[in-house]
């Protein structure tokens, strides 16, 4: 049997090797990824996105980062108020690596890193508010956080965009008696709403009946000035019609007897009052009645 030429064999081996080689050699790096690549141990260069060659079994990828914005939830912490109050508060983190080289070698574990500083921080910053405070100043407890967190993670070659409080949540017990006090608030603004309801329809209501009282004795008032101006006119009226007439005393008589019927008619205590002038004005009227007898 033959033995197998050794020059084949080889150049096998060697295409063998130069096909690693290459392989090993070029490196392809996705859009918003960097490669931290290490020469002999120590740190060479930061690869971004393209087309790299790096020398074989000299450089090695120490690590791959990802420079996209990311987003971190961390459990529930308990966190305990000025007020001694436990409260349960869930937390979520965006953030950013900046630098690869120092998220590479300045932290071990950043994510940890961060959980960690965040309960801190929280711990600080809610140890010096009361619960009211605590549920009411969500955008200042978020600012705070941030800034922290973004002087700290700085140096590890991090920014911390967003900080966000998913949930604050108290004691069940704290719970009932919030919901009692709102309740109570609730009803009391009801009731308050309820009086200045009733108050603003009685306030209504007397305007109304007082402007009603004023109109008619607006209109009372304006139908006596008409009547009394009425029979002004008319007394003016017979007045001027008299002297325009120029009667003589019997035509005053005579009209004084046509109206003594119907005074009579009348109820009550008939008392008449007959002027001097009426009297003499009788007596001329008898005189002329003999008289014109004796003729």
């Amino acid at each position: 049997m033959p033995l197998p030429d050794f020059s084949i064999i080889f150049m096998l081996l060697l295409v063998a090797f130069a096909v690693i080689t290459l392989v090993r050699a070029v490196r392809i790096v996705p859009q918003s990824r960097a490669l931290v690549i290490e020469r002999l141990g120590k740190f060479s260069s930061i690869m971004y996105a393209g087309l790299h060659v790096i020398v074989p079994f000299i450089d090695r990828v120490a690590a791959q980062v990802d420079l996209r914005e990311q987003v971190t939830s961390f459990p529930p912490q308990p966190v305990i108020t000025a007020d001694n109050v436990v409260v349960s508060i869930d937390s979520v983190i965006y953030y950013q690596v900046t630098d690869p080289k120092a998220v590479t070698y300045e932290i071990a574990n950043y994510i940890q890193a961060i959980e960690q500083l965040t309960v801190t921080t929280l711990r600080n910053v809610i140890g010096a508010m009361d619960l009211e405070q605590t549920l009411t100043s969500r955008d200042q407890i978020n600012g705070q956080l941030r800034g922290v967190l973004d002087e700290a993670t700085g140096r590890w070659g991090i920014r911390v965009n967003r900080v966000e409080l998913k949930a604050i949540d108290p004691p069940p017990s704290i719970q009932q008696a919030m919901e009692q006090q709102l309740r109570a608030e609730r009803d009391k603004r009801a009731a308050i709403l309820k009086a200045e309801g009733v108050r603003q329809s009685q306030i209504l209501e007397a305007e109304g009946e007082k402007q009603s009282r004023v109109l008619r004795a607006e209109g009372v008032a304006r139908a006596k000035v008409l009547e009394a101006e009425g029979e002004a006119k008319a007394i003016t009226t017979v007045f001027h019609s008299i002297h325009e007439g120029n009667p003589d005393p019997k035509l005053l008589a005579y009209k004084y007897l046509e109206m003594l019927p119907q005074l009579s008619e009348g109820e009550g205590s008939k008392v008449w009052v007959v002027p001097t002038e009426l009297t003499a004005a009788l007596k001329s009227i008898s005189t002329g009645f003999s008289g014109d007898d004796d003729k």
